[in-house]
């Protein structure tokens, strides 16, 4: 026996949801929400179906994004379930590989703030030019001036020709940057790390930032959890009755 479904307007999913009217009604058109039927006046015609996938959809967003949730309320809605499962599943191996790249860093950064600036220099005598820190680490010239445009590197410049000259310690916070940026952390996130190596030659900042990116990637192991049972709930809640 078919469940009758309680009719619902725009305006009482946009009251439920904080957000405007016509914004659930880009959520219908953009496939977020199930089609909806309309009235002998035009009017969208909503029903429990529609509660449901508003509900699962905002569910989804800590854990996945608005992007990733998105596809996947758009996969579901046009009947490719396979889909919408492979969205779940890359974005779960997406965050453990971050996990691993994370615990990685870490254990990288920890070396590079344990060596002494020296060990981190090149074996050559004198400092280094832009070019060459830049081929020494791996990355561009122009990483380097972003770096040093927001403050966490301090080149000094040639008296005589004017150009950037890095020594050991520019060498070794260069390094240090480039771990940071490879786990995604924000560049006025990066400052405190360096501001303590530098003040205390120590990395208790530097574990300070690991540990809190440890939690937020926890968080939202947890987030994807939750929206991964709503999002079971919602297409078990919403199955044929004959595939039951």
């Amino acid at each position: 026996m078919s469940r009758t479904r309680a009719a619902l307007r725009p305006v009482d999913l946009a009251r439920m949801a904080g957000v405007s009217t016509q914004q659930i009604r880009n959520y219908v058109d953009a496939g977020i929400l199930p089609p909806a039927a309309r009235t002998p006046a035009g009017y969208r015609r909503l029903d429990d179906r529609h509660r449901g996938a508003l509900v699962t959809y905002r569910a989804l967003v800590p854990g996945y994004g608005p992007e990733t949730a998105r596809g996947i309320m758009r996969a579901v809605h046009a009947g490719d379930v396979s889909l919408a499962l492979t969205l779940v599943n890359s974005a779960h191996a997406a965050l453990h590989d971050q996990r691993l790249s994370l615990r990685a860093a870490g254990e990288a950064l920890e070396a590079v703030a344990g060596q002494p600036p020296e060990t981190s220099a090149p074996s050559r005598s004198g400092p280094l030019r832009i070019g060459e820190v830049a081929a020494r680490i791996g990355v561009r010239t122009s990483a380097l001036r972003v770096w040093e445009s927001a403050g966490l590197l301090k080149p000094r410049r040639d008296a005589g020709t004017g150009y950037r000259v890095y020594g050991p310690s520019d060498v070794r916070d260069a390094r240090m940057i480039d771990l940071l940026r490879r786990v995604r952390y924000p560049l006025p996130q990066i400052r405190p790390v360096l501001d303590g190596l530098r003040r205390t030659g120590g990395s208790e900042a530097l574990r300070t930032v690991i540990a809190r990116r440890h939690e937020g990637l926890a968080q939202r192991a947890a987030a994807m959890l939750e929206g991964s049972c709503r999002l079971h709930h919602y297409l078990t809640e919403n199955q044929p009755a004959e595939d039951r």
